[in-house]
C-alpha cells in the first residue's frame, strides 16, 4: 500500500474516505497514527502529506532499536517473571502458528506481542516505553522485511533463541540475540529498498 503514494504526495480525507469506503473519522484517526509514526507530515493550512524517512536515518533508527532491545533483553532475562515467561511462550507459540501458516500479517502481530511482553518484563518503565515508541514508529518497515523470502523461519529461530536464553537468565545472549534480530531486519530492510528502487527504475517513465 505504501508504494502507491509517493514522497510528497498529499493525502485527501475525502478522497481516501470514498476509496475505502468508510467515513471520515477513521481515516483522520489513520492519518494521526502515520503522523506519530513519521510517514506522514500535517503542515497547517495546507494538509497533510506523504513523508519517508531518507535510507540512512532509517539504518539509524534500526541501530537504536537494535540496542534498545538489547537492554530489554539483558534486564529480562534478570527479572522476568513466571507469568511473563508464560506469556512470551504464548506469543511464540502463536508466531509459530502463524508462520507454518505462511501468514506475514498475523505473524507481524504476535512478534509485537512477544516483544512487548520483553519490554515490560525489562521492569524498566522508562525503557520499556521508549522502546515502544520507537517499535511503533518502524512499524511499517518491520512489516515489511518479514515479507523477504525465508525470514518468517529464520525471525522464529531467533525468537526461540532469544526465548531460551531469557528463560535460562541468560542476559548477554539475550541482548546479543536481540540484537541480531532487529540488525538482520536492518539489512533485510536494504535488500528490499534496493528491489523497490529498481521496480520503481522500470515502471516510471524515461525522460526524453
Amino acid at each position: 500500500m505504501a508504494a502507491e503514494f509517493v514522497e510528497g504526495e498529499r493525502l485527501d480525507e475525502v478522497t481516501l474516505a470514498a476509496r475505502f469506503s468508510v467515513s471520515r473519522t477513521p481515516v483522520r484517526e489513520a492519518l494521526h497514527a502515520l503522523a506519530a509514526s513519521g510517514l506522514v507530515e500535517t503542515l497547517p493550512r495546507r494538509g497533510v502529506f506523504v513523508r519517508y524517512p531518507s535510507f540512512i536515518k532509517l539504518v539509524e533508527m534500526f541501530d537504536v532499536m537494535a540496542e534498545l532491545e538489547a537492554m530489554c533483553g539483558r534486564l529480562a532475562a534478570r527479572r522476568i517473571t513466571e507469568e511473563e515467561l508464560e506469556r512470551l511462550e504464548a506469543a511464540a507459540l502463536a508466531c509459530e502458528s502463524a508462520m507454518e501458516r505462511g501468514d506475514a500479517d498475523e505473524y507481524y502481530r504476535e512478534n509485537e506481542r512477544f516483544h512487548h511482553v520483553l519490554y515490560h518484563a525489562s521492569g524498566n518503565s522508562f525503557l520499556a516505553e521508549q522502546s515502544s515508541r520507537l517499535h511503533k514508529r518502524l512499524q511499517p518497515f518491520r512489516r515489511l522485511q518479514l515479507r523477504v523470502r525465508g525470514r518468517l523461519r529464520q525471525s522464529m529461530q531467533e525468537h526461540r533463541d532469544v526465548q531460551k536464553a531469557v528463560a535460562a537468565g541468560d542476559a548477554e545472549g539475550a541482548a546479543r540475540g536481540l540484537r541480531r534480530h532487529i540488525s538482520i531486519q536492518g539489512e533485510n530492510l536494504k535488500d528490499l529498498m534496493a528491489n523497490f528502487a529498481r521496480y520503481h527504475q522500470r515502471t516510471m517513465p524515461q525522460k526524453p
